[in-house]
């Protein structure tokens, strides 16, 4: 089964709703399903290594990078790299990819399930 979640809030919010996100996919890797993550809004600075956890708070990037590191496909919205979150303009990281809506609609079609956070 493949699995599509997108993410579109801040990573660090004030919430547990990416963490969560993230702990999902890693849960369903275990259960041998396919997982794909996009990012777009303010999550694409998730895939950034200037933004860094608040204090007592887990490194959501560095989650995002073991899911990487297991080959799950992860997307950034290439606009909103331009226009969205607190390090507007800064690279993402290694092992992600610039996308727009063609390919998340590709993956929309593509997917089983879609969930998003």
């Amino acid at each position: 089964m493949e699995v599509l979640i997108i993410f579109n809030r801040n990573p660090y919010d004030g919430t547990d709703v990416t963490w969560n996100g993230l702990r999902l996919a890693e849960k369903m890797l275990d259960l041998k399903m396919q997982v794909k993550i996009f990012l777009m809004n303010d999550s694409v600075d998730m895939a950034r290594d200037a933004c860094k956890p608040p204090e007592d708070f887990f490194d959501l990037g560095k989650m995002l990078k073991d899911l990487i590191a297991k080959s799950v496909p992860v997307k950034v919205c290439g606009t909103c790299k331009v226009r969205c979150g607190i390090h507007k303009g800064k690279p993402y990281f290694d092992g992600t990819q610039e996308a727009k809506m063609p390919e998340l609609a590709e993956w929309v079609k593509e997917a089983d399930k879609i969930i998003t956070f």
